[in-house]
């Protein structure tokens, strides 16, 4: 089910000052720049700085999605398999969607369906 880490994600109070520290520290301008998300693309792989706090407590301020070819079906393996659902499934946009779940365990798991991602 799950094909490769395809994005890592932290969840960020202050975006400006995260997307200023990591564009230092990685020596690269993000690709994706938006109030609501900013993603570095580091050898074809993603690191995402989201602002969304809300519900983000001990555990669950990073979040690695793992690509999927099916989102829907990956949902319902996690969820048979006594994962939780924490965030339903979101069309985030050019033909990219993300969930992101609760293993038994209160770790974060994201899975992402983006079929333009060839690894």
């Amino acid at each position: 089910m799950f094909k490769s880490i395809r994005t890592v994600v932290y969840k960020v109070a202050d975006l400006q000052k995260a997307k200023d520290w990591y564009t230092i520290l990685l020596g690269i301008e993000p690709y994706f720049d938006k109030p609501f998300y900013v993603g570095f693309n580091i050898n074809d792989y993603e690191l995402g700085l989201d602002p969304d706090m809300e519900n983000v407590s001990y555990g669950t301020s990073v979040v690695t999605y793992w690509q999927v070819d099916d989102i829907e079906q990956a949902k319902l393996d996690i969820l048979n398999h006594d994962g939780s659902l924490y965030k339903e499934i979101l069309d985030v946009g050019g033909a990219v969607k993300v969930a992101e779940f609760k293993d038994p365990f209160g770790n974060m798991i994201g899975i992402i369906e983006d079929k333009s991602f060839k690894k």
